[in-house]
């Protein structure tokens, strides 16, 4: 129980930041720094726990890797998505009043950068979290946190920058994205974090 807690914690506040930060009055161009930070120190807090996941497409890279119980991946999704979801109502209620606009991006340039992006936020903390040869290092959370910083920067006018299922559904419910394109988000950050799963696997042989 206590993982599944500390999923819904870490990802609670993960899209509280998102949420405060992007709707305007926001943080601007310093947004991508507090989202990239709140995941860092999430990360830090539980990864002793639950292992800090606090993303679907993770939760499901970790599985395939084998760091991650068949029986857990449901319950760490489910408890991801409730996080983001109770988190996303609460900035409405804090900024509801405000204009809130639905991006209208272009759909193929969604999932192809969604997918990548996807693809090296999950081979990262495969390699930094989960690798017998990085095992007890002190820089997991900073190297997963400034890998989202870095995303959120490089494709946060493409796509959004969710690179993750729980915050695809959140930016939804928040209005940020429309409902018609979440199957999109969906699709390619799951298919990243199975891709990376495939290349780590590829790469550090029978670990």
């Amino acid at each position: 129980m206590k993982n599944y807690i500390v999923e819904f914690i870490g990802t609670f506040f993960l899209l509280f930041v998102i949420g405060l930060c992007v709707i305007d009055p926001g943080a601007g161009v310093m947004a991508p720094l507090a989202i990239g930070t709140i995941l860092m120190v999430m990360v830090y807090a539980g990864g002793h726990i639950s292992g800090g996941h606090y993303n679907p497409a993770v939760t499901l890279g970790v599985w395939m890797r084998g760091k991650c119980a068949a029986k857990d991946v449901p319950l760490y999704m489910v408890s991801q998505i409730l996080g983001g979801a109770l988190a996303s109502l609460m900035v409405l209620k804090i900024k509801g009043n405000n204009l809130i606009m639905a991006a209208n991006p272009d759909i193929t340039n969604v999932f192809v950068a969604e997918l990548i992006f996807t693809f090296a936020l999950v081979f990262v903390v495969l390699n930094v979290a989960t690798s017998k040869k990085t095992a007890g290092n002190s820089y997991y959370g900073l190297a997963i946190g400034f890998t989202l910083m870095t995303a959120a920067y490089s494709i946060g006018n493409i796509s959004g920058c969710a690179i993750n299922p729980a915050v695809a559904i959140g930016i939804t419910l928040m209005g940020l994205s429309k409902l018609s394109n979440l199957w999109v988000f969906i699709v390619a950050n799951l298919a990243g974090g199975a891709l990376a799963a495939v290349v780590y696997k590829v790469t550090n042989g029978k670990e």
